[in-house]
Formats: structure tokens, C-alpha cells, sequence
């Protein structure tokens, strides 16, 4: 059964200039791993862009925003083998997912040049 689904639109341009200008930005939104991965794309932005609006999409579909103590930088998105994004939880965001009793994520991220969006599913 779904539980929730959420949806977000990033502005490419708009994420660079935040991540320029507002010193700790990255490290507060974004985890080691997601760092790493978008910090060697050659259009890095486009990358934060797409992570940033998942993981807004994740907490639309989950309908509890920051009640519930989440953070962005416990929300990470990776890749499969095969490229298929992937949400791995972590710390308190993972507990309220438990709690809820969520069984299935389902996440899909696109991007062009100037623009990014994700599409998330939660199912219980």
C-alpha cells in the first residue's frame, strides 16, 4: 500500500550558488559518500541538484518533514550496480522510518543542465 509520495524541482544554478556561498552547506546536507560521488562528476552541481531534490522528495513522501528529528545528511542517495538510484537511511531518520514500518522506497532523479527532479514512493 502506498504510503506517500513526494515530488521536488531543483534549479541547478541556484544549488551552486548556496553551495558557494553558505560555508558548511555541503557537509550539513549531503553525506561523505554523496560528497565524493558529486565532487567527481564534471557537472558536480547538476548531481547536488538531483540529490538535494530526492531527498526532498523522500521527506514530502514521508509526511513528517523535520518533526521527527530527520536530517538531510541522514538521507543518502547512491547507486546501484547498474546506476538505479538508491535511498540508503541513517541515524534518526532511519529509526522513524522503522517506526512507521515502511517496507519499500521507490526513487527516480533526473537532471538536465539547469534543472533537477526526483519522484519518491513510500510503501507499508
Amino acid at each position: 500500500m502506498i504510503y506517500g509520495i513526494g515530488t521536488d524541482l531543483v534549479d541547478v544554478e541556484r544549488m551552486m550558488e548556496k553551495m558557494e556561498k553558505k560555508t558548511g552547506f555541503k557537509e550539513l546536507v549531503f553525506s561523505a559518500h554523496e560528497i565524493a560521488y558529486c565532487e567527481a562528476r564534471t557537472f558536480k552541481y547538476q548531481h547536488y541538484a538531483a540529490r538535494f531534490a530526492a531527498k526532498e522528495s523522500f521527506l514530502k513522501a514521508l509526511g513528517t518533514g523535520w518533526s521527527k528529528g530527520t536530517a538531510f545528511n541522514e538521507i543518502e542517495i547512491y547507486n546501484d550496480e547498474q546506476g538505479k538510484p538508491e535511498l540508503r537511511l541513517l541515524g534518526n531518520t532511519s529509526k522513524t522510518v522503522e517506526e512507521l514500518k515502511v517496507k519499500k522506497i521507490s526513487i527516480s532523479i533526473s537532471h538536465t543542465k539547469t534543472m533537477a527532479s526526483a519522484f519518491v514512493i513510500i510503501e507499508n
